[in-house]
């Protein structure tokens, strides 16, 4: 059998999600890099493949999928060898799980890629970011952690729903969560650091996907690095860096 393609971009939580996914599962692939900066997901090319224009997508023989969660459902089910419970055989649980993925759309993802791109990544492009947008990102991702911590990680729970293992809801959602850090470690903290059981869970799903999670990590802690030190040259012509306005 020929690997399967996933076309992804290591900067893009949910392409960090199938990646680790396939190298905890031993899943053969092929990583084909769409570099978001510089506009390759709206090529011709990749519209031929995805035309949405988004990463991740895969393509297995003449199959093409995109959107992160079917994927990460369909290599789940399709490859033999992925352990049970990342996406049990138990309907029950399958459903559960798949109610903290539809969940995640619209809450968690919309308020962390929202907030993100308007205080650390428009400015990084020299673009226009929108205080207003900021603020209702940020509103809508610290409900979303409050929501996490006292709907799916009640009492001593060690991943999502109670499960003693990993789903792929606790990794789609982890992988998000980490997008944090392009905020500084500053800002991050203020929206973690009042949150010890997302903590620990986000320390758990980090342990169980080891060393893959901290690989496919690499490249953001680098953009981290180069945006951090982008800010320091340009803080005395700027009177301060973007404002966040939570106090947890």
């Amino acid at each position: 059998m020929q690997p399967i393609k996933v076309y992804a971009d290591r900067r893009s939580q949910p392409s960090r999600a199938v990646i680790i996914f396939c190298r905890v599962n031993q899943i053969d692939f092929e990583e084909v890099t769409v570099d978001l900066f510089k506009a390759q997901h709206f090529t011709p090319e990749f519209k031929k493949i995805n035309p949405m224009g988004q990463v991740p997508t895969i393509v297995d023989g003449r199959f093409k999928l995109f959107e992160s969660h079917a994927i990460l459902r369909y290599l789940a089910s399709v490859f033999p060898g992925v352990a049970d419970h990342w996406y049990p055989a138990d309907l029950f649980t399958r459903a559960k799980i798949e109610s903290v993925l539809d969940w995640h759309h619209s809450n968690l993802r919309r308020g962390a890629a929202t907030l993100v791109q308007h205080t650390a990544l428009a400015p990084f492009f020299g673009l226009t970011p929108s205080p207003e947008a900021a603020k209702q990102a940020e509103k809508l991702l610290m409900r979303s952690l409050r929501r996490i911590e006292t709907v799916w990680l009640k009492g001593d729970a060690k991943f999502l729903l109670g499960c003693p293992q990993p789903s792929i809801a606790d990794l789609s959602l982890v992988c998000e969560i980490m997008q944090l850090e392009i905020l500084g470690d500053d800002i991050r903290d203020r929206f973690l650091g009042a949150h010890e059981k997302i903590l620990i869970w986000i320390d758990n799903v980090k342990k169980a996907t080891s060393p893959h999670f901290e690989e496919a990590h690499e490249l953001l802690f680098q953009v981290k690095a180069r945006m951090q030190s982008k800010a320091a040259a340009a803080a005395p012509n700027q009177g301060s860096e973007p404002k966040i306005t939570s106090k947890l």
